[in-house]
């Protein structure tokens, strides 16, 4: 394993979606704060603009997280719908769009695969690689086919994930640390190749109040997907590949590309 001397682009390898995650929950806007959370919401708003998108639509966050897109779009004139799985995640979300003086959105607490709404959307975005923390085919080949069941005919559906690349030469065997007010985390990876899967490893301390901390461990797993396969399974749930960008461009992704997105409808 090696020590790698700079953060990832974001810490975002939790899987903010697929579980409680409680002691996480409190600190993953600290880990992720090196985002520019602005800058993404203006591209994934114009990625939703020309696509057809408009505020006054009502856009499913799925694995919304902490809700740092829900509230985003919820600014913009949005109607937006917040899905995840982490009820302290979700929490949080509401405590932030009531921080913001925004209406508090209906958030609900469901995994992916088992996605199951009361209607149509008329579009969706699932980001910050949370897709990858589907670790197995089957769990995303079901995530598209509930989906498509709650978007309406031509909806827009966005979402990124981290790419093949990303795992083998970025994440691989490295090790990352982040401490950033009274959190201290370290991150160790393993990369199964015949899996084509990450295993992350993280050590969470957090600072008690006393002059002490508290250790907190998560393990999971993040999967990486290659395009084609992506594009086919879509295409059997009934959606069409529309782009693919390299993240935060318009142009097709370089093979050294470490983040892609997906524009894709609902046909």
């Amino acid at each position: 394993m090696n020590n790698h001397p700079k953060k990832p682009a974001g810490f975002s390898g939790i899987p903010k979606h697929q579980g409680g995650y409680a002691a996480l929950a409190r600190c993953y806007d600290i880990f992720t704060k090196n985002m520019d959370y602005k800058k993404r919401t203006e591209y994934l708003c114009a990625l939703l603009s020309r696509a057809g998108a408009s505020p006054g639509d009502l856009v499913l966050d799925l694995a919304c997280g902490t809700g740092a897109y829900t509230c985003a779009l919820l600014q913009r004139g949005f109607d937006v719908v917040g899905v995840d799985a982490g009820p302290e995640m979700l929490q949080i979300a509401l405590e932030k769009a009531q921080a913001l003086g925004l209406a508090p959105p209906l958030l609900l607490c469901q995994r992916l695969e088992a996605l199951d709404l009361y209607g149509t959307a008329r579009a969706a975005v699932c980001l910050t690689d949370s897709l990858n923390h589907l670790a197995e085919p089957a769990l995303v080949r079901r995530f598209f086919q509930r989906l498509a069941l709650f978007l309406e005919p031509g909806a827009p559906f966005v979402f990124d994930v981290n790419t093949p690349y990303k795992h083998e030469h970025v994440l691989a065997r490295n090790a990352f640390v982040y401490e950033d007010e009274g959190v201290f985390c370290a991150w160790q990876n393993h990369w199964l190749p015949a899996r084509r899967t990450t295993q992350i490893d993280l050590d969470i301390f957090t600072e008690t109040g006393s002059g002490d901390y508290a250790r907190t461990q998560e393990h999971f797993a993040e999967r990486a997907y290659a395009p084609a396969e992506l594009t086919a399974w879509l295409d059997k749930a009934g959606f069409t590949v529309e782009h693919i960008y390299e993240e935060l461009t318009e142009r097709p992704p370089r093979e050294t590309a470490e983040r892609i997105f997906f524009v894709c409808r609902k046909t």
